[in-house]
């Protein structure tokens, strides 16, 4: 390094020990600074984000990440129209694609936990322009997530307010309290998530338990439904088509609607950056995926599938006219045959919880996205400013603005903007998710290329690399074939067409342009970075925390 940059560095000693490193180990995080950035003087003079996300604000990131409104209300169109049998296997499949694709970036994002993790990790394995494409991909979608989310929350709360011209008020009160978690401090946001996600897990848990006492007959009806919706109105709904054809198109479409309500389960590997001691809490919540995937999504699917025929007149009006809230969920519409009474309002307002926590973790993971690609030099350097708890700021700022678009509902109405933004997310979240199964596979030809022994990982994923060829073959197939109901007989849109194929030509131009402005060329196995930074993560310590009895232990497992 250059005297200035030496000097400049050598100031920073403290600031290398709020982010993490302990002050014997600091010379290390120094020379290490001067990589991670484009210059050792970005460090000083815009700071660096701060690990403040303790184990159980990961872990619980990771498990309410799995759970948003695609799982209260989004399921509800998927059994609408395909039946429970085809809802139930969509998501199955999905799940094992998206377990997959985790096992690939948990690999990666262990062994460098960098902030934002995925365009970086496309940028050092694969090519930059391929880091820019997914980043500016991620953050878009990041964005219009949130907007989705927020548009979720002023449907939900339609369920108990009718009047339509209050809902620019309680959409701009959602984005105040969104913003003001994430702009104080990280450790705001990973407590608030820690709450959010709380809530969550103890509905969904307790929907399962209660969809399992109706089905035998607990319910005040004492109606035992079995598996009788299977037989009559029938397993699998035909779609478009007729005959084993029209349900197996059915199967197909549940598969767009499951990739919708998986999105955000990458967001604990954007968490690494910001996360205390990576190396252990990251593979802890990756290898929990399988379990979260099996209960939540399985599970749940399964529990609606026995409880609400996807004829039922009420769920099929909720569809067709946008209804509020809760009046959309399978959930409720079970209850309310079953003669519960209150419930609805309870679950109703748990959906606005977990709107509100989706929101408020998608501002983050789209700030991060952002500084990330600064990082890289993706992005604007003036993105880099971060506050003295260690938040970039500029990044939260320009994501929160996108919110604005959310105010397109009181005049386009909640439910059909929340169809558009979920369709155009979707395909964005694909694109994501196989931009990570690419780069696990160049991560491990370069594993290979420079002499690293897998059983050196901390964490390594199973069956590489053919987990990450099965996870990139499943969702190329899906982002080439979700809009194929346009092109059958009577069903040509040209909107439709659009909000189905308009992220594709995004990621393309992205890409093309980077590559062609920057000159970029895709990475050899032998040239990939696979060091840069690592040894500063390596000397950071975290002691262990030993249980002291029974209960101590029970929690350090969970968290």
């Amino acid at each position: 390094m250059s005297d200035d940059v030496e000097k400049n560095v050598e100031k920073n000693d403290h600031r290398a020990s709020e982010v993490g490193v302990k002050p014997e180990r600091s010379e290390v995080a120094k020379n290490e600074a001067a990589n991670i950035y484009q210059n050792a003087e970005d460090f000083e003079k815009y700071g660096y984000v701060a690990r403040g996300l303790k184990s159980r604000h990961i872990q619980f990131i990771a498990l309410g990440g799995t759970i948003g409104t695609g799982l209260f209300l989004g399921v509800g169109r998927a059994l609408a129209g395909s039946g429970p049998l085809s809802v139930l296997l969509g998501y199955s499949f999905t799940g094992v694609a998206i377990f997959a694709m985790m096992q690939c970036l948990g690999e990666m994002a262990t062994w460098l936990p960098l902030p934002g993790a995925i365009p970086q990790l496309a940028d050092r394995y694969v090519d930059e322009a391929l880091g820019f494409a997914v980043g500016w991909n991620q953050w878009y979608n990041s964005a219009i997530t949130l907007c989705v989310e927020i548009s979720a929350a002023a449907l939900v709360i339609g369920y108990w307010d009718h009047n339509a011209d209050h809902a620019s008020i309680y959409i701009a009160v959602i984005i105040v309290l969104i913003i003001g978690l994430n702009i104080w401090a990280v450790s705001v946001y990973g407590e608030a998530e820690f709450w959010f996600a709380s809530i969550k897990i103890i509905t969904i848990v307790g929907l399962i338990i209660l969809a399992f006492i109706l089905d035998v007959g607990g319910g005040p009806d004492r109606h035992r439904y079995g598996f009788q919706y299977w037989r009559n109105p029938g397993a699998m709904k035909e779609y478009i088509g007729t005959g084993d054809t029209g349900r197996f198109l059915g199967l197909f479409n549940t598969l767009v609607n499951a990739a919708f309500s998986y999105g955000g389960v990458e967001m604990v590997a954007v968490a690494a950056g910001e996360a205390e001691n990576p190396r252990k809490n990251i593979p802890k919540a990756v290898r929990r995926v399988f379990w979260r995937i099996l209960f939540f999504y399985v599970l749940g699917t399964l529990a609606i599938g026995v409880l609400v025929p996807y004829n039922d007149t009420k769920l099929l009006q909720a569809q067709a006219d946008g209804a509020p809230g809760a009046a959309q969920s399978p959930w409720v519409i079970a209850i309310d045959r079953a003669g519960i009474k209150g419930l609805p309002h309870i679950i109703n307002a748990v959906i606005l919880t977990s709107a509100s926590s989706s929101g408020n973790a998608f501002l983050y993971t789209g700030s991060r996205y952002l500084f990330a690609m600064a990082q890289i030099g993706q992005a604007p350097r003036f993105l880099l400013k971060c506050s003295k708890r260690g938040v970039p700021i500029w990044c939260v700022a320009i994501t929160a603005s996108v919110s604005l678009l959310t105010f397109m509902t009181v005049s386009s109405g909640s439910g059909n903007v929340f169809n558009w933004f979920s369709n155009i997310v979707t395909i964005a979240n694909l694109f994501t998710w196989a931009t990570i199964c690419v780069a696990s596979i160049r991560f491990t030809a370069a594993l290979k290329a420079q002499g690293v022994d897998r059983s050196t990982l901390p964490f390594r994923a199973w069956g590489q690399p053919y987990t990450a060829w099965c996870g990139l073959v499943f969702f190329s197939i899906i982002i080439l074939f979700n809009g194929f109901a346009v092109f059958t007989k009577g069903n040509w849109k040209v909107e439709d067409f659009i909000i189905a194929y308009i992220g594709i030509p995004i990621f393309f131009v992205l890409y093309v342009f980077w590559k062609v402005l920057k000159r970029t060329k895709i990475h050899t196995p032998a040239e990939v970075d696979l060091y840069t930074g690592k040894a500063a993560i390596d000397a950071e310590y975290w002691p262990e925390q030993i249980p002291k009895n029974m209960l101590q232990r029970f929690w350090y497992w969970l968290v």
